[in-house]
């Protein structure tokens, strides 16, 4: 026999080398859990946050597939830091340490509870909406046969067992007709011999379900069956009854193998629920008239309704727990049954409800939607996903998504499910709005903005991105990647600048100057921003924020020439003027010069020894005034070399009236 410990929920430790082992392993014991290694037995997970360096082992449980699924309980440090580091985690407890032994175990016991009624209601919750979906199918569905055989093999894969078949009773009382198998849809009108099945004629007997869960040494079974089920490795075998009104009609025989070794008490309620539900269906689609040759006289669509309202009588169990609203209408959209969900949401009493038109329990503020999808629903035609704006007992304006299925072919019910979704509702609003305002926003941005995936995908193109790269933001969301819009390495480059802490922080780029590539090849300089956004500690996506310079680096050329030009002509301002300065003041003594050198020429005969150097005084003091004269016309800034890389003022040029 297995230990109990064997079947008791696993919790993990997170992160594993916490002190807190062996507090836990010695509370686990006593609230009836088991302590395990990882995450794939684990249904909880003790956290401590009070261990340096817990962080990747958080964000590994947080990230894994598991992770949503565990219960936790989160250790911390006294204090609101601690817990306000505790609450993101949305824990179902939280410990401060030191912690004593009894009381770890008690808060972990009250957390593994949470966590089986959590488990359990969402398996109700699962096991409503097949039976939902079966209701739509059983009344939507003209191919019966093939019907069955989809309920059969849903069945199967649901639980998670060896097959599931239906037989209804032949005409005979030891006969059986087989009329689906989940393992074989070709598999109908096979006829058994019911004295090989001893679990049918028990049903048959008392008209309630036979459960086996040791099938092979069940007292019900003889010998030769026992070894039959041992043979084909058969654990557990489950008969369900299709009764129609008050007679069992048929069958629904599943049966567990393998690793599946029994079935729980919620698992035959749900069965026993379905069970009900196809007897009804077979008897609507008047697969028991052809098996049995029986025909009924045709009701009126009121008592018609009433009678399938009467039938879902099992789902009661069901519809009670479930969060949505469930009502079952009448042909004249009047009220048969209203599951307290529904009543609480409607603020009207269950049994008031009954009865009443639901244009009167709701108030709907457009009576014509919520009458067209009863309306449909009536006809045979499902629909789903309705929103009704609809008012209440109490005054309340609420916002509710209703679908609607027809419960059957021949008469006008209808099962009509709803959910509020004011709340929700509203914040599409809100959020739409937003959406709207920021898409506005962001393309009326004469800046380029785009933003990438981690696989640099493009996922936000702007209409500035659209003129600076010269793609449009179709092309560039249907597959354009970032590395396309750099030249070769760029992206990879910028995304190491974002990660190291040098270039303004881990995970922002200060302003820096890059080049984008245009679709045409064109380089495009730009000064681009850019950071990457986080969820949970976790990179989502990059944006850059991106500012064409091709118009101010053009604007500094042209600035850069005119300063260049008004250097120029500074320097030829001051030379004409440094000319006219120099000319006016040496004229004065160059003249003074001269009129005594041609003095001393009048007075002197050429044969004197003075004649001479008074006449090169003369001439070299004309050649200087004819200087003094280019310096005078200087009007412009030239030079030329002298003496190697020096260079001069050519005052030949400087001084020409031509150009």
């Amino acid at each position: 026999m297995p230990s109990s410990l064997e079947f008791a929920l696993g919790i993990t430790l997170v992160p594993p080398d916490s002190q807190a082992r062996e507090a836990l392993a010695a509370s686990a014991a006593r609230a009836g859990l088991r302590v395990v290694d990882g995450l794939e037995e684990a249904s909880l997970a003790l956290v401590d946050l009070t261990l340096p360096g817990s962080g990747p082992a958080l964000r590994a449980l947080l990230e894994a597939p598991r992770g949503s699924s565990l219960t936790l309980v989160v250790l911390v440090e006294p204090g609101e830091r601690g817990f306000a580091a505790a609450q993101a985690l949305k824990p179902a407890d939280i410990l401060t340490t030191p912690v004593a032994t009894h009381e770890l175990a008690w808060r972990l016991q009250c957390a593994a509870a949470r966590h089986l009624e959590r488990a359990e209601q969402e398996r109700s919750q699962e096991d409503l909406s097949l039976l939902l979906e079966l209701t739509a199918d059983y009344a939507e569905t003209s191919d019966v046969e093939a019907l069955l055989h989809g309920v059969t093999r849903r069945l199967a894969e649901k639980l998670a067992i060896a097959r599931a078949t239906l037989v209804m009773l032949g005409r005979n009382a030891d006969e059986g007709i087989i009329v689906a198998a989940s393992d074989d849809p070709t598999l109908k009108d096979l006829r058994i011999e019911l004295s090989r099945y001893p679990e049918i004629r028990e049903v048959m007997r008392t008209g309630k379900p036979v459960v086996m869960q040791e099938a092979s040494t069940h007292p019900l079974l003889g010998d030769v069956e026992r070894r039959a089920v041992a043979a084909r490795g058969i654990h557990a075998i489950a008969a369900l009854p299709l009764p129609v009104r008050g007679q069992v009609r048929g069958v629904l025989l599943v049966r567990a193998a393998g690793s599946r070794r029994m079935f729980t008490s919620r698992e035959i309620d749900f069965l026993t629920t379905v069970a009900h539900a196809t007897a009804v269906a077979l008897r609507n689609a008047s697969v028991l008239q052809s098996v049995r040759g029986q025909t009924e006289l045709e009701k009126t669509a009121r008592l018609a309704a009433e009678e399938q309202a009467a039938s879902f009588k099992p789902y009661q169990l069901f519809f009670a727990h479930v969060s949505e609203g469930v009502a079952i209408l009448d042909d004249k959209a009047s009220v048969l049954s209203l599951n307290p969900s529904g009543a609480a949401m409607l603020d009207i009493p269950a049994v008031e409800a009954r009865g009443r038109h639901l244009h009167q329990i709701t108030q709907p503020v457009d009576e014509c939607v919520l009458m067209e999808l009863v309306t449909t629903a009536a006809r045979g035609d499902a629909r789903s996903g309705v929103d009704v704006e609809v008012c209440t007992a109490a005054g309340r304006r609420l916002t509710l998504s209703m679908s609607a299925a027809p419960m059957r072919d021949e008469d006008a019910a209808t099962i009509l499910s709803f959910r509020d979704v004011t709340d929700a509702r509203k914040m599409e609003y809100e959020l739409r709005q937003t959406k709207d305002f920021l898409e506005r926003l962001i393309d009326s941005s004469v800046d380029a903005i785009i933003a990438a995936d981690l696989k640099g995908r493009i996922i936000l193109f702007n209409k500035g991105a659209e003129a600076m790269c010269g793609y449009t933001a179709q092309e560039a969301l249907g597959g354009l990647t970032v590395h396309k819009l750099y030249p070769p390495g760029g992206a990879k480059r910028i995304m190491s600048m974002l990660r190291s802490p040098e270039h303004g922080g881990k995970g922002r780029l200060s302003l820096t100057r890059e080049e984008l590539m245009h679709q045409s090849g064109e380089r495009v300089p730009v000064n681009m921003t850019a950071s990457i956004v986080y969820e949970g500690g976790r990179e989502v996506f990059s944006v850059g924020i991106f500012t064409d310079m091709r118009a101010r680096m053009q604007l500094e050329r042209k600035l850069s020439d005119v300063e260049t030009r008004l250097e120029e002509s500074e320097k030829s301002a001051v030379i004409v003027a440094l000319a006219g300065t120099a000319a006016h003041e040496l004229n004065q003594p160059l003249t003074s010069v001269m009129g005594y050198a041609e003095l001393l020429k009048r007075k002197l005969k050429e044969d004197d020894f003075a004649w001479k150097p008074v006449d090169i005084i003369y001439r070299e003091a004309e050649r200087m005034a004819e200087i003094v004269r280019k310096i005078g016309k200087i009007t412009r800034y030239e030079t030329k070399s002298y003496m190697g890389a020096q260079q001069i003022l050519d005052l030949d040029k400087a001084s020409s009236h031509e150009d």
